[in-house]
């Protein structure tokens, strides 16, 4: 009855007024950088989804991975009076870390870890390239290499001792020429792959870190005459909507992205609801796609 009268008159809740009231905005600020990767586009989806659910707006900002342009996009957002905030943060958070203590603005990271003063939520990282690893060696590579992320992350620490448990679960020895930082982009993997072909005693397999640096891998492959796997057998980090349809396709470790958005939007809810309550720290499982990259059939 309440509901068919609403719906008879037209009415509409009037968020700017309950702001005034509750002191309140019913508004998320959104920081991430590279909207365009379909892994944050993902991400992006399932926050704003559990926002709009929860009746909530989202304000998004782009800080480019740069620490400067990071801390003017989170005070912009906080200027426009945001309850709260998720970021996925820079490699040097250092500015965004002591403005956001200095403001007391309720925040949750995602994808990069900041230290266990901050609700935050990711995905694994370690175990899933710890398999990618095992996996190749057990296909009887013995030259593997990691094209490794943007210095500074917790994605690439991580994912880079992933790597090196996966060489010491299976007695294969470390050499440092093997793991090439690709910087996390499609040129800087490029780079990097094409430096590993130069080695005297260039890999025969190859992890790379994220979906990005998987383009730029296969573009270095591509590039150098060679065919994964027949030439470079291939893994990586991030699955994404066309890794099926690549040939051969791609053998990938598929991230939970929007259940890590949700997720970040439901510990800010929470830390809104009790502001004094200890900070958590949640990971999300990861999903092996087996395909034909690797070179299984």
């Amino acid at each position: 009855m309440r509901t068919s009268a609403i719906d008879e008159l037209g009415y509409t809740h009037n968020t700017l007024a309950r702001s005034l009231v509750t002191s309140r905005t019913r508004s998320i600020g959104l920081a991430v950088s590279s909207v365009n990767n379909p892994y944050f586009t993902e991400i992006l989806q399932g926050v704003e989804s559990s926002a709009l659910e929860e009746g909530y707006s989202l304000l998004i900002a782009d800080p480019h991975d740069d620490p400067e342009h990071e801390l003017n996009a989170v005070r912009l957002l906080h200027e426009r009076r945001v309850d709260g905030m998720i970021v996925a943060p820079s490699a040097a958070p250092g500015p965004l870390l002591a403005y956001l203590g200095r403001s007391q603005v309720p925040t949750v990271f995602l994808d990069r870890l900041t230290g266990e003063n901050h609700d935050q939520v990711c995905a694994e990282n370690t175990g899933p390239v710890t398999d990618l690893v095992t996996h190749l060696a057990d296909k009887g590579h013995t030259r593997i290499a990691l094209v490794s992320g943007l210095e500074g992350l917790s994605t690439t620490g991580e994912r880079t001792a992933g790597y090196h448990a996966g060489l010491e679960a299976r007695g294969l020895p470390h050499d440092p020429r093997l793991v090439v930082p690709g910087h996390s982009d499609v040129e800087g993997a490029r780079s990097a792959t094409h430096r590993l072909l130069a080695l005297p005693d260039p890999p025969t397999a190859l992890v790379t870190a994220n979906n990005s640096m998987t383009i730029g891998a296969l573009t270095a492959l591509r590039e150098a005459g060679l065919t994964v796997p027949a030439d470079m057998a291939l893994a990586c980090f991030d699955d994404f909507a066309w890794a099926d349809l690549f040939e051969p396709r791609l053998t990938a470790v598929r991230q939970p992205s929007r259940d890590i958005g949700a997720t970040a939007v439901r510990l800010l809810l929470e830390r809104l609801a009790d502001p004094d309550r200890a900070p958590r720290t949640e990971r999300l499982p990861c999903t092996l796609m087996h395909r034909s990259s690797c070179g299984c059939r």
